[in-house]
């Protein structure tokens, strides 16, 4: 669904990634780990438009993407759940809800009844401002946010991050729904990795800015994925 070649990334006079090849297929979730500072989010900024990327190719669906803005990546199917999550603190939970509506046709401006049903909370806190949630809750809005623009590839950069593990343990299995429904690639930037490890079926490790490794589960001792990881 989503496939990446060359991507380069620069922040001012800095190169932040180095020719990164990247691939994400439907109906699986494609893991991006490595220590901070490796270029994790950079590379999602890159993929979604929110930081033109400097060089290389993007195709999604086949279909050759040019450096676009994050709407129009948007509206091409990138949905994005940003680390910080960025919810709008002063709009309550529906009116965050329907920020989503911005990329899609007038037709579809409603708010699916599996979002509630995979976030219950969400559906008692209709009425509550976002600023009032709590953080797992908030994480919780920002990727129902994202599930509502009905993107063909979900990106989500480190969903579980100062996050209480009842809330991770609801959000992986939000993932592997998504997963098994068949009709979305999930790309997940994670540096929690017993979650990362039991979600995810491709990997792509960085190491300062460039892949250090890179493929299959399977492909894997699990000891030395976590090597990897941690170098």
């Amino acid at each position: 669904m989503l496939k990446a070649k060359g991507i380069t990334l620069h922040y001012g006079g800095s190169q932040i990634l180095h020719g990164i090849d990247f691939e994400a297929k439907t109906g699986e979730i494609t893991c991006v780990m490595g220590t901070n500072g490796t270029g994790k989010t950079s590379l999602l900024k890159a993929l979604a438009g929110t930081h033109p990327r400097s060089g290389g190719s993007v195709e999604l669906g086949g279909e050759s993407l040019g450096v676009l803005p994050a709407q129009q990546m948007a509206r091409r199917g990138l949905s994005v759940v940003p680390q910080g999550r960025m919810i709008f603190p002063l709009l309550t939970v529906r009116e965050n809800l329907e920020t989503a509506f911005a990329v899609l046709p007038k037709s579809e401006h409603h708010i699916a009844e599996e979002v509630y049903e995979l976030f219950p909370v969400l559906k008692d806190m209709r009425a509550r401002r976002g600023g009032d949630l709590s953080g797992g809750q908030q994480q919780q809005l920002a990727i129902a946010r994202a599930m509502l623009m009905r993107p063909k590839v979900l990106l989500l950069d480190e969903p579980t991050e100062g996050i209480q593990p009842n809330i991770i343990q609801q959000i992986g299995h939000v993932l592997t729904h998504l997963k098994a429904k068949g009709d979305i690639a999930i790309v997940l930037v994670e540096q929690y990795f017993e979650f990362a490890y039991g979600l995810a079926d491709q990997f792509y490790v960085l190491q300062r800015g460039a892949v250090s490794v890179s493929g299959a589960k399977a492909r894997f001792e699990k000891a030395d994925l976590r090597a990897h990881v941690s170098v």
